[in-house]
């Protein structure tokens, strides 16, 4: 009889006893949810340095006992009425594995560091070469403020709202610090959004683009861009930091750590540190990142409406982003005599290189002989720096 009790037991506190305890299907759903992203991210090839951390995230901290991530310590920590409010101490002496990576991510550390490693590996020399495109990666920012307005009719609340929208400035880290300030209890459903919906801007973009543009603003082959020079290079993050953070001092984590990245790239004298940047640092924190990241998705917190409401919100505000760069690239195809093509105005998201790209393939779809790779590029980094800074609004605004 002890034998059987003994066994009883084991049984009752093993996650497999767990599956048929109340609630446990949930479990299952989210493990099935895991197996989705992992099949997405290695086989589809969505943004896999980053989904497969998320999706073997979600698969452990949805692991019934295996207590490597705890939401009522978040909660506790969270809570300004608890005696535990912002006490890291309890989530170092209680917490799980994922629990203290997870620090990293609340305490804004990981998205600042990948935006170090962003900023080594961007050139923002198209951009310097033409900075009317600057305009461009301002207006791919509408499907942000646009997502922002569908969230509130849709009920949630302003800090919640605000952390939507980020996702249509296409912008992963930028998406996560934003969400992890405002509304933690959300983050995981935006951080797969963010990251699905920027694997698939080659699907998502192309439509959109015919739609809105003719055959001839396709086919409009432009100018050669000047030669940057090295002291532009040089001289141009350190303006564009001191500029934007006096502007908007909310902006400071992510733009400064943008600039200096890039600044470490373009000195010719921190190469060591610009290739440590761009690669060990660059994939420390995205192991880190993405793993913490998807320990928010436990079932108790992911499985409700709301992020099918985040899912759809994301993808309107995808396409109001690239709806925004088309229009107002219109209007410079005009301005400019018919010199400009529209198309690079799509790429004022900020899914660098991959937005560019795309302007490239549909541009040489309408012409053979176009090439806007680099054309796309200014508006494409113009919009790194965009969504950092409506990033930054929004955390001014609302934090």
């Amino acid at each position: 009889m002890d034998v059987l009790k003994t066994l009883e037991g084991l049984w009752q506190d093993s996650g497999f006893g767990l599956f048929f305890a109340e609630g446990g299907w949930k479990f299952i759903v989210m493990i099935l949810v895991a197996c989705v992203l992992l099949y997405l991210g290695i086989k589809k090839k969505f943004e896999p340095l980053l989904l497969v951390g998320i999706a073997f995230g979600c698969l452990l901290a949805n692991l019934p006992g295996a207590g490597l991530y705890h939401p009522d310590l978040w909660d506790d920590f969270l809570n300004q009425g608890s005696e535990f409010y912002h006490s890291y101490g309890r989530i170092l002496t209680e917490g799980g594995l994922l629990d203290i990576l997870y620090i990293g991510v609340k305490a804004g550390v990981y998205p600042c560091l990948i935006f170090i490693g962003v900023g080594a590996m961007t050139d923002f020399g198209p951009l310097i070469a033409n900075p009317k495109t600057f305009f461009l990666g301002a207006a791919a920012q509408f499907g942000v403020f646009f997502a922002f307005m569908g969230a509130i009719l849709l009920g949630f609340t302003g800090n919640q709202a605000a952390s939507i929208g980020i996702i249509g400035g296409a912008d992963g880290p930028t998406a996560i610090l934003t969400a992890t300030t405002l509304a933690p209890e959300l983050l995981g459903a935006i951080a797969i959004a963010a990251y699905s919906y920027m694997a698939l801007i080659p699907m998502i973009q192309p439509p959109i683009m015919k739609l809105l543009t003719t055959e001839k603003e396709r086919s409009v082959k432009m100018e050669q861009l000047r030669e940057v020079s090295k002291t532009e290079k040089i001289v141009f993050p350190i303006v564009v930091a001191g500029f934007v953070i006096l502007l908007l001092p909310s902006t400071a984590p992510l733009i400064g750590s943008l600039m200096f990245g890039n600044l470490l790239k373009e000195t010719g004298v921190t190469e060591r540190l610009s290739d440590t940047a761009q690669n060990a640092l660059m994939n420390i924190v995205t192991l880190f990142l993405g793993i913490s990241v998807g320990a928010t998705t436990v079932a108790s917190r992911f499985l409700n409406p709301q992020t099918l409401y985040i899912i759809l919100l994301g993808l309107i505000a995808f396409c109001f982003s690239t709806v925004g760069g088309l229009l107002v690239g219109k209007l410079m195809y005009k301005l400019s005599g018919g010199k400009i093509n529209p198309l690079i105005g799509s790429a004022g998201v900020s899914a660098v290189p991959m937005a560019a790209r795309v302007s490239q393939m549909v541009g040489q779809k309408a012409n053979p002989s176009n090439f806007l790779l680099m054309h796309a590029m200014g508006p494409n980094v113009a919009g790194v720096i965009g969504s950092a800074i409506a990033a930054g609004f929004m955390l001014k605004v609302f934090g």
